[in-house]
């Protein structure tokens, strides 16, 4: 996870696999970061990055993504894609969750596409 002077937060999935506890333990890690910073925007490179499990899946839709919202005042989350199916499928589960939440996700194909999208969003929760 990288912050960006912009006034975003980065992060990048590699292609190993990963436990459930490693998961937990990154979006933990966002999570604190969001609190620290006071930002609201989130670039998140998928292209390399196996699908989340099931059970990644049902924490970061019911219990992370809430509490980033509530307590962390996550409000604009941008995907880099990944070109793999299952992938692409198991984020789209997390993402209907937002649905309520003042949150917004968008995909994109272009880290400068994505890039730009944030940064026409406000820095910090409103």
């Amino acid at each position: 996870m990288q912050a960006d002077p912009a006034g975003l937060l980065r992060i990048a999935w590699g292609s190993q696999p990963r436990s459930l506890a490693a998961t937990q333990a990154l979006f933990e890690q966002l999570l604190r970061q969001l609190q620290t910073t006071r930002w609201s925007r989130v670039l998140v490179n998928q292209v390399q990055m196996p699908p989340f499990s099931p059970a990644e899946q049902q924490w970061v839709a019911t219990n992370w993504l809430p509490r980033a919202v509530a307590e962390g005042g996550y409000r604009h989350g941008a995907v880099l894609v990944s070109p793999t199916v299952l992938v692409r499928l198991a984020t789209a589960y997390i993402t209907t969750y937002v649905q309520g939440l003042p949150l917004v996700y968008r995909s994109f194909d272009s880290e400068a596409d994505a890039v730009r999208w944030l940064l026409r969003q406000p820095a910090t929760a409103a």
